[in-house]
């Protein structure tokens, strides 16, 4: 895989390694299991929410009033 970034993607990600240590490739490969994280977390909770907020709808809606 080849990742292409713009010259400003490339120097912020050079600076950020070079404060932290660690190589270009260790922060970006940790950025990318990050998202993966997150985003994972947020489609579990909206497949959970679609599942359960049907069920308690008029529950909601009468502590709504």
């Amino acid at each position: 895989m080849t990742l292409r970034l713009t010259d400003e993607e490339t120097e912020a990600l050079r600076r950020r390694a070079q404060r932290e240590g660690r190589s270009m490739q260790e922060v970006a490969r940790e950025a990318v299991r990050d998202y993966i994280d997150r985003t994972s977390r947020r489609e579990l909770l909206d497949r959970v929410l679609d599942d359960e907020l049907p069920r308690y709808a008029e529950a909601l809606e009468r502590l709504g009033e």
